[in-house]
């Protein structure tokens, strides 16, 4: 059952290598003049009692066919960073939003992938991906949250790695 809104709450999920490199991909933007939109994957819960966790693996593989959920290869590589972020909803996002609703909260999470794996986008919501240095990355981002969630993976002095048979 879909629900009638979204629900301001939303993962945010870092994917990167241990050569310190970070996926981005691109969102759809069904205006022509818009600059590209790109960022990590993203993504609002289904229901209010969906994990932060759960949420964050959903998301993952719906965007980019890596599957960090229970029992996947990349399971052991998903960290919540327990870092919340509370921002404003974009003006022309606000209509996918219940009235009154004006901000989202968004959870961070890092995946660590022991190599770049194959990346297979949803077409309906994205139109590309590439893998680049964190802080090329960084400024590529369109979201601020985004952008600073990368910058903090530099200062990490170890960064937690999914296993892989793949």
């Amino acid at each position: 059952m879909t629900l009638p809104y979204k629900i301001p709450q939303s993962v945010l999920v870092v994917i990167y290598t241990p050569q310190h490199e970070v996926l981005l991909i691109r969102r759809v933007e069904p205006d022509p003049l818009a600059p590209p939109f790109w960022q990590s994957v993203t993504g609002a819960k289904d229901f209010p009692e969906e994990s932060w966790a759960v949420t964050a693996a959903r998301e993952v593989w719906e965007e980019t066919g890596l599957d960090c959920r229970s029992g996947g290869p990349f399971e052991y590589g998903l960290v919540d960073w327990e870092l919340e972020n509370i921002y404003p909803i974009y003006p022309r996002w606000l209509y996918r939003y219940a009235p009154g609703v004006t901000h989202n909260t968004e959870r961070v999470f890092g995946l660590g992938v022991p190599h770049k794996p194959e990346i297979q986008l949803s077409p309906t919501e994205h139109t590309a991906s590439c893998w680049l240095p964190m802080a090329d990355a960084a400024d590529l981002c369109f979201s601020p949250s985004n952008a600073e969630a990368i910058l903090m993976l530099m200062h990490r002095d170890r960064l937690p790695l999914g296993r892989s048979e793949a």
